[in-house]
Parts: structure tokens; sequence; C-alpha cells
């Protein structure tokens, strides 16, 4: 059993753009409340249909997507997103003339689409860990953001540097009334893409980093859950983790 809190909580309104940093958020079956509740669809013949992203279009990583903020402070979202164009310039998600600007800006025509639960493994909840992304510092010799990885919960932990990689059986997340858990198709320690490569802006590609997790960490970094009992969770939350088989090694 491990505890700790919530460092930081991320949502990313828009599937590849930019995301933002918030005090709370609501869990439930989407995951986390208007997290990647729209995207852009390719439109080039032959792909037609296909959600575009940084895999394919690292320059959406210039976009940054944000919800308006609530007279109350809910986290449930009140409405569909703004954009901001590299320059800063805000669109409204309803905008017509902003699939144009989109897709002058990436060079490729585009749709928009909102629908909730568009993360790559459905609607779960990316979980990362305050030590690993040390641990991950130190190994590479430069600072690493965790933004690069895309997480909603970010945690400081008494656990050691990469431990949810060995975690087996049924894990279990508890903050407060809200329960994550391992369970369901696409969950467990999250196999990544090259995504990370790129800095949280998609100005320049950083290869090594992924080589490293390919060949000492079994390209595996932070952990996909589940809602299990849905609730609002905020900075600063007590959490504590427990894991029904104890990892047979929790240090390199």
């Amino acid at each position: 059993m491990y505890r700790g809190r919530i460092q930081d909580l991320y949502r990313w309104p828009v599937k590849s753009l930019r995301g933002e940093r918030v005090s709370a958020a609501l869990l439930d079956g989407r995951g986390v409340a208007g997290d990647r509740a729209y995207s852009l669809v390719d439109e080039r013949p032959g792909r037609e249909g296909n959600r575009l992203t940084v895999r394919q279009t690292p320059g959406m990583l210039a976009w940054e997507a944000a919800y308006p903020a609530t007279c109350d402070g809910s986290p449930e979202p009140p409405g569909p997103p703004v954009l901001y164009s590299a320059s800063g310039a805000a669109w409204a998600w309803d905008d017509p003339d902003l699939p144009a600007a989109l897709a002058e800006a990436y060079g490729v025509p585009l749709s928009l689409r909102e629908a909730d639960g568009q993360q790559d493994r459905g609607p779960t909840v990316l979980v990362t860990f305050e030590a690993s992304r040390r641990g991950l510092e130190e190994e590479m010799g430069a600072p690493v953001d965790v933004t690069r990885f895309r997480p909603n919960l970010h945690l400081s932990l008494d656990a050691p540097a990469f431990a949810e990689e060995s975690f087996g059986g049924e894990v279990t997340i508890a903050i407060g009334e809200v329960v994550l858990g391992v369970t369901g198709d696409h969950t467990g320690p999250c196999s990544r893409c090259a995504v990370p490569s790129w800095d949280p802006h998609g100005r320049e590609r950083w290869p090594e980093l992924q080589k490293h997790l390919i060949a000492d960490h079994g390209n595996k970094f932070g952990l996909i859950t589940r809602v299990v009992r849905p609730g609002t969770v905020h900075v600063g939350d007590l959490v504590t983790i427990s894991v029904s088989v104890v990892p047979a090694a929790l240090s390199r």
C-alpha cells in the first residue's frame, strides 16, 4: 500500500492539442469530465473520418484548448472549449471559420468532432507518478516535463520510482469517495507511443527519450485506470494505492 497526494490535475479538451491544468476534476464514466471530448478529423482523400493526432501532425501541439471558467467553480465543463492558436488568438469551438484556420495551420483539410471518451483506450484516466518522473529525469540527465505524457492525475507518493511498472493483481486507487481501478480492457501500465518524444509545444523531438523507455522500461510510463466509483477530486487530496500482489522488485 502506498500513500500520497494529488500533485497536479490535467484535462485535455481537444485530442492532441495542449490542455489545461485544473484545481479540481470530475471523474465518472467518461474518465475525466471534458477530457478528449473534442477532436479534429482528417478529411484527406482516403483518410476521411480518422482523428488527427500528434503522431501524424506534431504541429497540433502549437495550439491549446481550455474550457471557460464556471461561476461556481464546478469541474463539469460549461460548454465547448476555446482554442488558442500559436500566436495566442482565441477561437470559439463553434466559430464557423475555425476549421479553415486549423486546416491552414496544419496543412490538412479537417472537420470538428464532439464526442465523450475519445481517449486512445476508451474512457480511461491516465495516472503518472512524480517519483517515476524524477527517476526518468535522473536517468536521462535532463529535465522531463510530465506533460509530455499527457496525464490526468499526477501523484506524489511514498512509492519508489517506476514501481507502477510491476503492479500486478488488483490495483485500486482511492481518493476520498472516488475509486479508480486497473479493471476492464486496455488498463494497466501504459505503453507509450512516440508522442512523449515531442516537447509539449511540438517544437522539437527528443528521440532518445522513447528509445530509453523502450530499452530500460519496456516502453511503459504511467498507469491506465478506469473510474470504479465517481466523484470530484482536488489538487492536494490524499491518495491511497492498494496492490493485491506486491511487486517482486521495486527499484532499479
